[in-house]
């Protein structure tokens, strides 16, 4: 079709104009009537944004010349309305199309804040876009949402052990369908899984999809309040206004019509919380509008006191789910992390080069600790991390193979980046700033570790002697190990990017300011003692550190350390005097881990040779070669269909230390 001349002096041209802008802006009003009218239908969802898609595909430019020209639109249909002496369908009208701007600045302010991730790092650099890096994590129905009494590496391996095919499997965007056949509509979702298995990452996902009309579009509002950020929260409000503060685009909107719309709350990371939640003793508060403590305040809305119609979805650690009482879960989810088959996917995603990522994938499937701690994701990034260092070096020295063997190459790598950044006498000054910088974020590491605290403000920094600006320059030095960042609301935080990181760097910092003979014996005791096996990763560290292999790689960093060999196989000799006594079983497994940490592998080789043999019996085993027997059976590849107890089994006293293997088998006789 030919331009029209633009030619003010041309009559037929500008007549053409004229004509083809009439035609157009009548489509166009045309087309924004109709959805005023479907606007106005009593069975059309109110809060429904169609244009929502269909502006995202334009530039700024486009989408505010839009927003115009709808804006324009609507005030004309109200004006005719009101010559009409329709007074109210145009009032209607009005408030219908005012609450979908409000919901289009939401969703477009969550698009922004959850449209990228910064895998193991600060908010800094070049973000990728969560779409092209997204993997569906493997979600499953989460039994009653009791606390779990183990350490979560532990849950972890228990968890690689199950079948796949004997889980009821859920999809992200689809956690508040009822599962199993249940017709009860859910309010609360509960959702569990280990640090750094993916729960933010699930829930920012899930933000996304709905801002972007993919999902759950009949869902009108979502507001996500992670604990992270209610932490910072000191004054009373009112329900209403905690809103306001957190989303300052609803200030002008009426507070009634806002609570007529399905409404979800979201609140990540409960084991981050610092609030006491205390649901038992809490006064029961039903008025939205009356102001509050933020525990009161919480504990209404989560029973259901306020809001009774909203939906919740709440994240937390194993360890933390138990603060909500049962009767407040209608639903509960477990994010088990990477499957098998998705651990190599990650791999083969994050490396161009094939072949370096099936060199990565070989090792990491050599050592069953690694390759089982790879269920977690960010244990994925840091292996990637270090094995593509140590892989692409001439001179690599030994791969790791044990768990403290990866943490200490990963912060030999991560710390030694400052020498471009921060140092320029990097051979004289590196060691003792090394291990100023360290002892400092380990007893950080440490003194949280027995509290919990995964999160950190700038009064638990004080309190370790560390101040802001400090921070700021160990979040730069060890941009993936200690990171500054902000929760969704932009207060500023400060986190290590794992658990197992923190619960490293308390080992480290036990391990380098303490010179007690007796230290790995006491440490030891004290492990056993914990009630739910959090020190079982700390003492790992703590028993790997003191090797001659962890001693010549820390030598690096801090020039000589260390405990002699004769303290090793001390620790050694009493660590299997204790797999005698009668421990829990998941104590004593994680005994047979720390032994492997140290290198001592003797009873787990003895019980190898009965197997091999094919005559083991009953009669051949020894109380702590019961225990060896069942770390074998947990740490190897086959999946047991039957588990035959009365094969092993000598007397009573002794079955007990082989119920981790009847746990993880479909049936045991």
């Amino acid at each position: 079709m030919e331009e029209c001349s633009s030619d003010p002096h041309d009559k037929s041209g500008l007549s053409s104009i004229l004509k083809s802008l009439e035609e157009k802006a009548i489509k166009f009003l045309k087309d924004e009537l109709k959805k005023f009218v479907r606007c106005l239908d009593q069975n059309y969802p109110e809060c429904s944004e169609p244009q929502l898609a269909e502006e995202n595909d334009l530039d700024s430019d486009g989408q505010m010349q839009k927003s115009c020209g709808r804006e324009g639109a609507l005030k004309i249909t109200l004006y005719i309305l009101r010559t009409m002496k329709q007074n109210d369908l145009a009032d209607i009208l009005e408030k219908r199309q005012l609450m979908l701007q409000y919901l289009h600045r939401i969703k477009s302010n969550l698009k922004q804040k959850c449209e990228c991730v910064f895998e193991g790092k600060a908010k800094e650099g070049q973000p990728t876009l969560l779409s092209e890096i997204y993997t569906e994590l493997y979600i499953t129905e989460g039994g009653a949402g009791g606390v779990n009494d183990e350490h979560e590496v532990r849950q972890i391996e228990t968890a690689s052990k199950k079948r796949q095919t004997e889980d009821t499997t859920v999809k992200c965007n689809d956690i508040f369908k009822p599962l199993c056949g249940r017709e009860t509509p859910i309010r609360t979702v509960l959702t569990k899984g280990v640090a750094g298995i993916g729960k933010t990452v699930s829930v920012q996902k899930f933000i996304l999809d709905w801002a972007e009309g993919k999902a759950n579009q009949d869902v009108h509002f979502i507001f996500a309040l992670p604990f992270r950020d209610l932490n910072l929260i000191k004054e009373e409000y009112s329900l209403i206004e905690l809103l306001h503060h957190f989303v300052p685009e609803l200030k002008s909107f009426k507070f009634t019509e806002l609570f007529r719309y399905k409404v979800l709350f979201i609140f990540d990371g409960l084991d981050e919380c610092r609030l006491p939640l205390d649901f038992q003793n809490n006064e029961s508060w039903f008025d939205e509008t009356k102001k509050m403590s933020l525990d009161v305040l919480l504990t209404n809305l989560i029973k259901g006191n306020l809001l009774p119609f909203a939906l919740l979805w709440i994240t937390s650690r194993p360890a933390a789910a138990s603060q909500i009482p049962p009767e407040c879960v209608h639903q509960v989810t477990e994010i088990r992390g990477f499957s098998d088959a998705q651990k190599e996917e990650y791999f083969r995603k994050r490396f161009s080069d094939q072949s370096l990522a099936s060199r990565i994938i070989t090792h990491v499937k050599s050592s069953k600790t690694l390759f089982i701690m790879c269920h977690i994701p960010v244990f994925c990034w840091i292996s990637a991390t270090v094995l593509k260092r140590l892989f692409s070096e001439t001179d690599r020295g030994e791969i790791p193979r044990t768990l403290t063997e990866m943490y200490t190459q990963f912060l030999i790598f991560q710390t030694s980046l400052k020498k471009d950044k921060y140092m320029n006498n990097y051979e004289t000054k590196l060691n003792e700033y090394s291990k100023e910088l360290l002892l400092k974020l380990g007893k950080l590491a440490f003194d949280n570790l027995e509290k919990g605290n995964l999160i950190f403000y700038e009064q638990d920094l004080t309190e370790n002697d560390i101040d802001v600006s400090e921070a700021s320059v160990y979040s730069g030095v060890c941009t993936e190990v200690f990171k500054e960042e902000y929760g969704l609301y932009q207060e500023k935080v400060y986190c290590f990017v794992h658990l197992s990181i923190q619960e490293y760097l308390a080992a480290l910092y036990v391990f380098l300011s303490n010179s007690s003979v007796d230290l790995l014996e006491t440490a030891v005791d004290q492990a056993l003692e914990s009630k739910n096996g959090h020190l079982d990763l700390y003492l790992r560290f703590l028993l790997g550190l003191s090797t001659d292999s962890s001693q010549t790689l820390l030598q690096k960093l801090l020039g000589q350390t260390g405990t002699s060999s004769l303290n090793i196989r001390k620790t050694a000799k009493y660590i299997k005097e204790k797999i005698q006594e009668n421990l829990s079983p998941e104590r004593t497994i994680n005994l047979f881990h720390c032994l492997a940490e140290l290198g001592d592998n003797s009873l787990v080789e003895e019980v190898q040779r009965y197997l091999n043999s094919g005559h083991l019996s009953a009669e051949d085993l020894s109380p702590t070669q019961y225990s060896a027997l069942a770390f074998v059976m947990l740490m190897s590849d086959e999946e047991l269909d039957v588990f035959d107890l009365k094969k092993f089994i000598r007397s009573d006293k002794q079955h007990w230390r082989l119920l981790p293997v009847v746990k993880n088998s479909r049936t045991a006789l």
